[in-house]
């Protein structure tokens, strides 16, 4: 467990109401990674992802592209230690 990380995430732009949330889930599971994913008032995004770095980073990666009807802006991440996630869900 000592190569888990952390990945605090947010994301601007067009990326409510465009299955960005339910997206980030589907692909956090198949890539095996924890955390969780919600809407925020200011119509931003945030994201929680933890597991072996390589994987943490590709989903940071793939939050830039998001869902296919997104309009990513900007993706802000800050890395950290592992808090213990355990499976993936959305938030609300």
């Amino acid at each position: 467990m000592t190569d888990r990380v952390r990945a605090h995430v947010f994301v601007s732009g067009r990326v409510q109401g465009v299955y960005y949330r339910a997206t980030t889930r589907d692909t956090a599971c198949e890539t095996g990674v924890d955390g969780w994913v919600r809407n925020l008032d200011d119509g931003r995004v945030e994201a929680v992802f933890e597991g072996p770095e390589g994987d943490v980073r590709d989903m940071v990666e793939w939050c830039e592209t998001g869902s296919r009807a997104a309009e990513v802006e900007e993706v802000d991440a800050e890395y950290g230690e592992p808090e213990g996630e355990d499976g993936f869900e959305v938030r609300w």
